[in-house]
């Protein structure tokens, strides 16, 4: 009988060990604050993707565990959960992070121990160039969105253009771009302003764009501070086609800007259609979960998990962080539906797709 009671003790134990995940990635995003609705929506993406991989008994017969924690968009702590994760949670790899001076706070720690970081959620060149070893990006340019979106005004016959940006490390970014645009196409600004990232203040910018006559704004910021740009805005009689990034590009976005997200053109990063196969490969998930439609956020996510999976894949059945590193910088024309991703020792960059959206009068997402 004690024989008996011991097996079964022992039969329990292996079992809760089978049902626990054997990869575990790491994440801290902000999934309360102002970017909280597109991060998660785009963790919503990945998690698609990673539970169809887990369904089918995972990567390699192991399956992947995603730990997340919430920044709440702050720097400071991203850094904090970082080196939990890194430390005390053992992760072979981080994942998904959110923003660019969260992702600088990072690069110290992943330099440190050696973890490479998948996907961050974020187009900053600093990122790009120069090489950050253990920086693995899965989206273009913030630079090459903000361009596109000048040269595009341009080109429907808009000159004179006002550009607000967030005074970090993000709007400067998002500004050279914007001021790639602007000696592209031979325009000077109608207005150039900035806000404090932590008290975003539209009072004395907003009229000032109002009275420019300015026709299109283009607002480098998270999304709650574009929501109040534009209320600003529409309160100081300006009725300035609105523009903004590719962070900005989710449903809950879309929904906090209320009856003013009709005619707001937001760029992309990845495409809309369904002729992409990774387009109808997130679709089909979706549906088969009852997740309704797959937002440009979700993409994203969805996007950076095949890259994931593929890489955990390259690196055997026992991933270590080297490993992963090693299997990142050989993933050269890895189809993920439609667009190739190519990573090497010497370029992170992995995609550079770019396009423009506008959101329609029931809150979808246009090309």
């Amino acid at each position: 009988m004690r024989h008996l009671r011991t097996l079964g003790i022992v039969l329990l134990a292996l079992l809760a060990l089978s049902s626990q995940a054997q990869i575990l990635i790491g994440q801290t995003a902000g999934f309360s604050g102002p970017v909280a609705a597109g991060v998660k929506e785009t963790t919503e993406g990945a998690k698609l993707y990673i539970d169809a991989i887990n369904a089918k008994s995972g990567v390699n017969g192991q399956k992947i565990e995603l730990i997340s924690l919430d920044d709440k968009f702050e720097p400071k702590l991203a850094a904090e959960n970082a080196r939990r994760l890194i430390v005390e949670q053992n992760v072979v790899a981080l994942f998904l992070n959110r923003g660019t001076p969260h992702t600088e706070a990072i690069i110290p720690l992943l330099d440190q121990y050696g973890v490479p970081l998948i996907a961050p959620s974020t187009g900053a060149m600093v990122l790009h160039q120069p090489l950050k070893k253990h920086v693995f990006n899965v989206r273009a340019t913030y630079q090459r969105e903000a361009e596109k979106a000048i040269t595009h005004l341009a080109t429907i016959g808009m000159n004179k253009l006002a550009v607000v940006h967030v005074d970090d490390s993000f709007g400067l970014d998002g500004l050279a771009g914007a001021q790639k645009g602007l000696t592209a196409t031979g325009l000077t600004p109608a207005v150039l302003a900035k806000f404090d990232r932590a008290k975003p203040d539209f009072s004395k910018i907003a009229p000032a764009i109002a009275q420019s006559g300015a026709q299109a704004v283009l607002m480098i910021a998270s999304g709650s501070a574009v929501v109040d740009g534009l209320k600003a805005l529409r309160a100081a009689g300006s009725s300035a086609q609105v523009v903004t990034l590719s962070n900005n590009a989710s449903g809950g976005f879309i929904k906090s800007l209320g009856e003013n997200a009709r005619g707001v053109i937001v760029s992309q990063v990845f495409p809309h259609s369904i002729a992409y196969g990774l387009v109808k490969e997130a679709q089909d998930l979706a549906r088969a979960k009852g997740a309704g439609e797959v937002s440009p956020a979700m993409l994203e996510g969805f996007a950076a998990a095949k890259v994931l999976v593929e890489a955990l894949r390259r690196a055997g059945p026992k991933p270590t962080r080297e490993r992963i590193q090693t299997a990142l910088e050989s993933l050269s024309k890895f189809d993920i539906g439609g667009l190739e991703v190519n990573f090497s020792p010497q370029d992170h960059t992995g995609l550079d797709f770019a396009d423009l959206a506008i959101i329609t009068a029931d809150g979808r997402f246009r090309r």
